[in-house]
């Protein structure tokens, strides 16, 4: 039996990536860590801070692709220690955040263990455009689906 989604209705053409990222976005929200607040930063800016205590700079990586800002971390172990009792983790991650249409990353910092990545909206001015209709039905540009 198919799924059926909210994205499967005839008046939502187009939106399948809409779907894929809602996927994502659940996936990703089922593991907690590493912790992380947003916070509002004036009328168009948002900052992520993410607590990574024990992590490294250069064990951090930060990418940007379809809208999707990833985070990875990946500590390195010391095998010449020897842990007599060991409660703090040392574990990768991969924490990813769906960014809206118009929200860009204006930098990153990595301080006292908390990692800031600050986000600001573009403006964002709607535009009306005025579609022709022809008396006679146009000839598709593209392949018909069937």
């Amino acid at each position: 039996m198919d799924r059926l989604s909210f994205f499967s209705s005839p008046l939502l053409l187009g939106f399948d990536h809409f779907e894929r990222l809602v996927n994502s976005v659940s996936k990703a929200q089922e593991d907690s860590y590493p912790p992380y607040n947003i916070e509002q930063i004036g009328e168009h800016g948002f900052r992520i801070t993410l607590a990574l205590a024990g992590f490294r700079k250069d064990e951090i990586s930060i990418s940007l692709e379809n809208n999707q800002l990833t985070i990875r971390g990946k500590q390195e172990t010391n095998p010449k220690v020897v842990y007599i009792h060991r409660g703090i983790a040392m574990r990768q991650f991969v924490r990813t955040f769906v960014l809206a249409d118009g929200v860009e990353v204006e930098n990153a910092e990595f301080c006292d263990g908390l990692l800031h990545l600050n986000l600001y909206r573009l403006k964002n001015e709607s535009q009306v455009r005025n579609i022709e209709i022809n008396s006679s039905p146009p000839k598709p540009k593209g392949k018909i689906l069937e």
